[in-house]
């Protein structure tokens, strides 16, 4: 019905319980999904994640048929420099989202490119050089569950905020297998053009979020803001992305009721276009 590598983010349906959501995303039509991880956003995963938590999680995702291409979660504030009590913390908040992804075969993990807060807590550079060695580190943890590590950036409520930020950031994650998610919503948002954020991440970009935004708003349907997708999703096949992409409707231009259908037509949308 839609283009098989176009999938639905359990967040466009986080008012609903995640097997409700589930059999709504399977009842659209979609055969794979984003699991949303992330406290505050989506809590279909619970964020104190122990091993009850994921062998319940585990089962109703399998229950519903859908493939998951990705965990969008957090480990916390990445800006933050941990103490030995908070480093294992945030370990075992990793090991547990790892978990998840490696038993609903999830490709990746995706974790945020920084602390909720646009503003460093030491310096730009420093904020950015722990950030990165957060990352790396989680990445190399995944490697060990046989998962990938993806970071959301840029993204418009996060430290790397702008496409300044976003590349700084991707520049020191190069030759880490560290894969980036674009996200048009939060690129249209900051006042960036996608255009040129795909430029500056030729070949960097392993996953794709959809959502319409304006200038300062991120939460928009898809054909309600200025976010050119003909353009963007034309770029990335000229670029030879191959890789797959996920209607985010984390939307407050429609009632809860609406949402199945906003997310069929959008679905087929974004179907005519890959």
């Amino acid at each position: 019905m839609f283009h098989p590598r176009l999938g639905c983010s359990s967040i466009s349906f986080r008012h609903q319980e995640l097997g409700t959501a589930l059999t709504t995303i399977r009842a659209l039509g979609f055969d794979e999904i984003d699991l949303g991880a992330l406290p505050g956003v989506c809590n279909h995963v619970p964020y104190q994640l122990d091993a009850a938590a994921v062998a319940a999680v585990s089962a109703t995702v399998e229950s519903s048929g859908l493939r998951v291409r990705s965990v969008n979660g957090d480990i916390g504030n990445l800006n933050a420099a941990l103490d030995g009590e908070g480093q294992a913390a945030r370990q075992r908040h990793l090991d547990a989202l790892l978990t998840l992804a490696a038993n609903t075969g999830a490709k990746a993990l995706v974790l945020p490119c920084g602390a909720l807060d646009h503003a460093p807590a030491q310096g730009v550079d420093e904020d950015l050089d722990l950030v990165a060695a957060q990352l790396v580190r989680a990445g190399q943890r995944a490697a060990e569950f046989g998962v990938e590590l993806w970071t959301e950036s840029l993204h418009f409520l996060r430290f790397c905020w702008n496409l300044e930020r976003a590349v700084q950031l991707a520049d020191r994650l190069a030759g880490s297998g560290i894969g980036i998610v674009m996200d048009f919503s939060h690129i249209v948002a900051a006042g960036e053009d996608p255009l040129e954020y795909l430029r500056r991440h030729r070949g960097l970009i392993r996953h794709v979020h959809l959502r319409d935004a304006v200038r300062g708003n991120i939460n928009l349907s898809i054909g309600n803001g200025d976010a050119d997708f003909a353009s963007g999703l034309k770029r990335l096949a000229t670029d030879g992305y191959t890789g797959h992409f996920s209607l985010e409707l984390e939307t407050r231009d429609v009632t809860h009721d609406e949402r199945p259908a906003a997310a069929a037509k959008a679905a087929s949308f974004i179907t005519d276009l890959i």
